[in-house]
């Protein structure tokens, strides 16, 4: 069964390789699997991230476009926004009213995203433990308590996503990660 039927059951975690690296995920629609994945990585007021294949997806799940809008010329791309969001999103944000956001630059990723909407990802660790860079080392973490892994291969060297935030009309680095970002917002480079 391909990664996308997968993702599509009811509930449904995995292990997938993300355009920067390991990540388990859920459908973002899909409360059971989100509090399954939040229960698997130990969190409690420290949402993840949603990854979409378009801004529109994000709009459907309920994210104001004027939010989006202002950030969108960073997609796709490792940046993720965080922006504001509503009490209807409250299962995914925790009560934080805000999510980081992405849309990633991977066509492989881009192709499951337009088919399951968006998904849900923290990376593929245990809390305080290094992301899991191979399918095995995820393993390691989560066993069987995960539907499936999709092996991507080895993700050393990898960079997670650079965060951001919109203050003020500048940008706030929240974690800097695969791509560099000046506080005008200009992208200095990319690893």
């Amino acid at each position: 069964m391909n990664i996308i039927n997968q993702l599509l059951k009811p509930g449904a975690v995995a292990v997938i390789p993300t355009d920067t690296v390991y990540g388990l995920v859920a459908r973002a629609v899909d409360r059971t699997a989100v509090k399954r994945l939040y229960a698997l990585k130990h969190r409690e007021h420290k949402p993840g991230t949603i990854i979409a294949g378009s801004v529109k997806q994000l709009i459907d799940l309920g994210i104001k476009a004027r939010y989006l809008k202002a950030v969108e010329q960073y997609w796709p791309a490792p940046i993720s926004v965080i922006v504001p969001c509503g009490p209807e999103l409250a299962y995914l944000h925790m009560g934080l009213s805000s999510l980081a956001v992405r849309i990633p630059n991977d066509n492989k990723l881009l192709a499951v995203l337009q088919a399951t909407g968006p998904l849900l990802r923290s990376s593929a660790n245990d809390p305080a433990q290094p992301t899991a860079v191979t399918v095995d080392e995820a393993r390691k973490y989560f066993g069987n308590r995960v539907d499936f892994y999709e092996d991507g291969g080895d993700l050393f060297g990898h960079q997670p996503s650079t965060v951001i935030r919109i203050v003020d009309d500048a940008i706030e680095i929240v974690r800097l990660g695969a791509v560099a970002i000046d506080e005008s917002g200009r992208i200095t480079s990319v690893s």
